[in-house]
């Protein structure tokens, strides 16, 4: 396994001016990882044509792999021309990710509030979600990237709502992004959760949350409501309330051989932060 770092991690420095996104791929490489993971925040490699291509040369130049891209969608659109429009301009992304030189691209697929986020209103959009994402899958596969969704949303959050779609959209080239804190909005258990979909995982994102009950009120700075009503925040990877060393556990015995990329959303200064989630994770790693 390759340990390195999303892009999204460094979120406080892009947004501040502080880093750019080659800024990035260096303070990565400075700092041990061994690859970087794009989520265009901050920066756009649709209106920007030859950002993808810098990109890739930069990480070429620090010898640190380019994992993945990610982007958002949403294929619950309102009309059918709305949906047609979305599945294209998530293709334009799949050109985006061709020109990064990534095997694996993460794209969203839908979001409810979490009241309507019912399993008999998930059982009515699987079918339209499924078309998508095959047709998404399909015009990536002679490009050589896995398409995959990862948990997130609250809609399509739980570990058995993404396995009924990679299933449905039965593509061999589309899989998940396992993102080990997340189940935790859909108050799923991490660890059972992980450990049902590693055999569908693509990517992994390592990201830790601490973890209060409904019953108290922590709606301070960077809390907020799982959607059963407990409060999460921001962790360090191997700070937080997740037990990670099972988590680790599990992944290491699945025979899961591909990138670990550490996410960070915590409140606490990103760089500082990243480097202790490095070291927290070679550590789990090790043991």
């Amino acid at each position: 396994m390759k340990i390195g770092i999303s892009s999204y991690s460094l979120q406080q420095a892009i947004r501040s001016g502080e880093m750019d996104i080659f800024g990035v791929i260096d303070w990565i490489a400075d700092n041990g990882g061994e690859h970087v993971e794009i989520v265009p925040i901050g920066f756009d490699l649709i209106e920007d044509a030859s950002l993808a291509g810098k990109i890739a040369a930069k990480a070429a130049e620090r010898a640190i792999d380019v994992s993945n891209y990610a982007i958002g969608a949403q294929f619950l659109q309102p009309s059918d021309e709305a949906y047609e429009n979305e599945i294209a301009r998530v293709m334009r992304h799949v050109d985006v990710a061709h020109k990064l030189g990534v095997t694996r691209m993460r794209h969203d697929v839908a979001s409810r509030p979490f009241a309507e986020g019912t399993d008999e209103q998930f059982a009515s959009d699987l079918p339209r979600l499924a078309e998508a994402c095959r047709r998404i899958a399909d015009y990536a596969a002679p490009l050589g990237i896995t398409t995959s969704v990862e948990n997130h949303g609250y809609y399509i959050q739980r570990s058995d709502r993404v396995r009924e779609l990679v299933k449905a959209v039965d593509r061999t080239n589309f899989r998940t992004t396992i993102d080990v804190g997340n189940f935790l909005c859909a108050d799923d258990s991490p660890v059972e959760a992980v450990r049902g979909n590693l055999p569908y995982a693509s990517m992994v994102h390592v990201k830790d949350f601490y973890v209060r009950p409904a019953q108290r009120d922590y709606l301070g700075a960077g809390w907020f409501r799982s959607g059963g009503g407990n409060f999460l925040r921001g962790a360090i990877v191997g700070e937080g309330d997740i037990d990670m060393p099972e988590v680790i556990r599990a992944i290491k015995e699945s025979g899961y051989d591909g990138y670990l990329s550490i996410e960070f959303e915590g409140v606490e200064a990103c760089r500082g932060a990243v480097i202790s989630a490095l070291a927290n994770l070679r550590k789990l790693l090790a043991h």
